[in-house]
């Protein structure tokens, strides 16, 4: 039978009530001076959900979380899961305007922030991004100050009652597999973000193959380094560790020395991320001086791994699982390499398909068919059916080959995506940001190769007619207006972009003209 029909887990609620009546005495999270077992999240994401229905939230209604990964976040998702409401995080590297423009296409009821993270303020952001949010009509402080017209989360959630709580209740067990679960916004080639529609079937999927992937089990710790607005950290972190019982640890910010010390004084077992987090802790002068013994699985992915970085966390840290995968928004977890896999698979490939996955090469672009491949993008049909045919099958974007293992390697990017430092960056999107500029005229950027992000963007820019632009002004300027991983690292003040005969950039000749500036 496939997990999206089986009746013993038809909702994300419902996995969490499994894992409850079966690990309930378990530790489910450890945040600093929180610890919370599998019984207490439980009692507390009931009466977060109880604050939503007391609020007016309805079912279906979108809600959005906007913080780093916390104990609060994981309440507030499934909170909101178990109310009825559908989640649209947002990521902690945007700026106002970028978070208002998915708040605002989602039509967002009610956001959870924090108003003092590393110095910002990010529901100041969001009412200082100049756009009208009708819709907004809750907006919840989990930490921070409080201005007027938010509510603390204490507060938020005192004002629960029996009767709401009951109401929760009713509408947990309404929820099926094809209710839908969360919108994870992606940008696409067109430069505008896409909403990926996901329901509490696929989405549980994903969480239950990571766990069958790995291994992961009640009693593992689990650091989680991966940001919780990506799928990685919410659907192949908090809900795998919910599927199996595991312990959660998030980390707010990737720390290597931090990473590094808690890594011993909690054993952790289980710590996923990007090839820069095991190379930063590689790299770490007083790495020695820590205990690392406990480590058990890594797990990563990327399309271009130094076959010698895996080599090294193979043999120089305890980890007795190394794997690596291919997943993206629109189908969760796809492919992944095997427990005997050498160096060479799993830094040059991304391994064969995912159990219920089917996988093929069409003129060179992957095609996908699955369990959790998405049901829509959120308003866009059109879009819809440029990637989703009628029987399933997803036009990834990407460019592949099945090397003669049956494995699935990654040579290409259909879309022009870059990758910084596990961030998907996408040209289209940081050129119409740049081209707002009053003093750019033409724009065009590309990835090139960093040796501690992997890739970073360079902009070739085309100023206005007599205008002597500034790189460095054009850089600064860009900070203040896009999340830091799409700010170009290099931009080069040109005449002219080089054009084919129909008009379009040939982003080749500035690939090569970058390598030669280097």
């Amino acid at each position: 039978m496939s997990p999206d029909t089986d009746p013993q887990v038809p909702s994300i609620p419902a996995l969490l009530a499994a894992t409850v009546d079966r690990d309930g005495d378990l530790v489910a999270v450890r945040d600093g001076e929180a610890v919370l077992t599998y019984a207490d999240l439980d009692a507390a994401t009931s009466s977060f959900a109880a604050a939503l229905v007391h609020a007016g939230i309805e079912a279906g209604d979108r809600v959005s979380i906007w913080m780093p990964n916390g104990v609060r976040w994981i309440v507030a998702v499934l909170g909101l899961l178990r109310s009825g409401a559908v989640l649209v995080p947002v990521n902690t590297r945007f700026k106002g305007a970028e978070a208002a423009d998915i708040v605002g296409r989602a039509k967002v009821k009610a956001i959870v922030t924090v108003t003092d993270f590393l110095d910002t303020d990010y529901l100041a952001m969001l009412d200082g991004s100049g756009r009208d949010l009708p819709d907004l009509t809750h907006r919840i402080v989990a930490a921070g100050d409080v201005p007027d017209h938010a509510v603390a989360w204490d507060d938020f959630v005192a004002a629960a009652t029996d009767a709401d709580r009951a109401e929760v209740d009713r509408r947990t067990q309404s929820l099926g597999p094809e209710s839908p679960s969360d919108i994870l916004f992606t940008s696409g080639t067109t430069g505008q973000p896409k909403g990926v529609v996901m329901t509490h079937g696929r989405t549980g999927q994903v969480a239950r193959d990571w766990v069958a992937m790995t291994g992961l089990t009640a009693g593992d710790r689990y650091l989680m380094v991966n940001p919780y607005f990506h799928m990685f950290g919410f659907k192949a972190g908090i809900l795998a560790c919910i599927t199996a019982g595991a312990t959660m640890l998030p980390e707010p910010v990737f720390d290597p020395a931090a990473v590094l010390r808690r890594i011993g004084a909690e054993q952790v077992t289980v710590l996923p991320g990007p090839p820069t987090l095991y190379q930063s802790i590689l790299d770490a002068p007083d790495r020695d001086a820590h205990d690392l013994s406990s480590l058990r699985v890594a797990v990563t992915g990327s399309a271009d791994i130094p076959v010698q970085l895996i080599r090294r966390v193979q043999d120089e840290l305890p980890f007795q699982l190394v794997i690596s995968g291919y997943g993206l928004t629109e189908a969760g977890t796809a492919t992944s390499t095997g427990p005997d896999d050498d160096a060479a698979a799993i830094a040059t490939t991304v391994g064969t398909a995912r159990p219920g996955f089917e996988l093929r090469i069409d003129d060179g672009e992957i095609l996908l068919r699955g369990p959790s491949v998405m049901s829509h993008y959120l308003d866009n049909p059109a879009a819809t059916a440029e990637v989703l045919s009628a029987d399933g099958w997803l036009r990834t974007g990407d460019l592949g080959v099945i090397d003669a293992a049956g494995r699935l390697q990654i040579v290409g990017r259909a879309k022009d995506m870059f990758i910084v430092g596990g961030f998907n960056a996408y040209p289209a999107e940081i050129e119409n940001a740049l081209l707002e500029h009053a003093d750019v005229s033409a724009v065009a950027v590309i990835g090139i190769p960093d040796e501690r992000l992997g890739e970073v963007g360079m902009a070739f820019v085309v100023p206005a007619d007599g205008v002597d632009l500034s790189a460095e002004q054009l850089i600064a300027w860009s900070r203040d207006r896009m999340a830091n991983y799409k700010v170009p690292r290099r931009i080069e003040v040109i005449d002219a972009l080089p054009l084919n005969a129909t008009g379009k950039v040939i982003k080749d000749e500035l690939r090569e003209r970058a390598s030669r500036g280097r």
